[in-house]
């Protein structure tokens, strides 16, 4: 299974990286993240230079497709040549967006009634499409979701792991990644922010 964390020009680090690395852990277990770009090098917020790990056209054949975030997203949603390159199909893919990220799928019309989670800055651009932004870090209904602010990208990470490979998988990749000491109630403050974000794990 394949995942595509789509990362655009003035991304956020810890959008893209931190849900990437995290799924990665569960490589051996046939689930891969892919950095996936519109350009071949694309630059951070922060000046950080990055090689895409896959072009756009990877989209269509991933199992998994992460919107990350960054300073440039309305850029990117007034761009019709972006947005034709991300051909989402929530019938057979899992779909995911990160702060900024909310407004593509907005933009894409994939949300309809459903509600997201975005990051403060965001908020009141996302708004201005008649979606409603929840006061929480993470949302999932069906095969759509969106995690607000930078460190719910964890949040991300564990409903794909969780979607894709079980419980057991997120669980083991997060408790990886913890703060030592602190693993276990890391591991359940994530797997309860995912169940309490999911209407149809409750």
């Amino acid at each position: 299974m394949q995942v595509a964390v789509v990362t655009f020009d003035g991304f956020n680090e810890l959008d893209s990286f931190i849900a990437s690395a995290l799924i990665n852990r569960c490589r051996k277990d046939g689930l891969e993240a892919f950095i996936t770009t519109p350009t071949p090098v694309v630059t951070s917020m922060n000046g950080v230079e990055v090689s895409g790990q896959r072009p756009m056209e990877f989209i269509p054949e991933a199992d998994v497709v992460l919107i990350g975030s960054g300073v440039k997203t309305r850029d990117v949603i007034a761009d019709d040549r972006l947005l034709a390159m991300l051909p989402l199909d929530p019938a057979r893919q899992l779909i995911g967006s990160q702060c900024s990220g909310a407004l593509v799928l907005a933009r894409l019309g994939l949300l309809g009634g459903m509600p997201v989670c975005a990051d403060i800055t965001s908020r009141p651009f996302v708004e201005e499409f008649g979606v409603t932004v929840l006061d929480a870090p993470f949302h999932a209904e069906g095969n759509i979701a969106s995690a607000g602010g930078c460190l719910a990208s964890q949040y991300l990470a564990a409903w794909v792991m969780t979607r894709t490979l079980g419980e057991d998988a997120a669980r083991a990749s997060i408790g990886y990644a913890a703060p030592v000491g602190e693993q276990q109630e890391t591991v359940e403050r994530v797997m309860s922010a995912v169940r309490s974000g999911e209407p149809a794990l409750r």
